[in-house]
């Protein structure tokens, strides 16, 4: 239970994370039992390059200020498409346009009905 609690937690404060920098547009997938990698995934947008990296740097600051593990973070360099790898959590930082580019919520919509047993040959 203990888990539980503290993994909402973290839920929550990225959530307000996103929201100090006014990231717009902001979707949670729960794939807790569908992937191997992550329980949740977060995608939200900034509205340029410039404000993107700025949602993400807030987030990482404020992951390792609060002693949480940063694994991994791709993109900070264009901001077109910002990954935050928070183990547990995901965060997924787009433009807008690169967004409906790749289709990433119906992606994420798709693994989030995803039944691994079905995926076995």
């Amino acid at each position: 239970m203990e888990e539980i609690l503290q993994d909402n937690i973290k839920y929550q404060a990225v959530l307000e994370w996103l929201a100090d920098k006014k990231a717009e547009n902001i979707r949670t997938y729960e794939v807790k039992g569908k992937t191997d990698y992550t329980d949740l995934i977060i995608v939200c947008e900034g509205n340029s390059d410039l404000h993107s990296k700025a949602i993400a740097n807030h987030i990482v600051d404020m992951a390792k200020e609060h002693k949480l593990y940063v694994l991994s973070k791709e993109g900070m360099e264009n901001g077109q498409w910002i990954l935050i790898d928070l183990a547990d959590i995901i965060v997924h930082i787009f433009l807008p346009h690169t967004r409906d580019y790749y289709s990433i919520d119906e992606l994420f919509e798709k693994v989030k009905t995803r039944i691994p047993e079905e995926d076995t040959p």
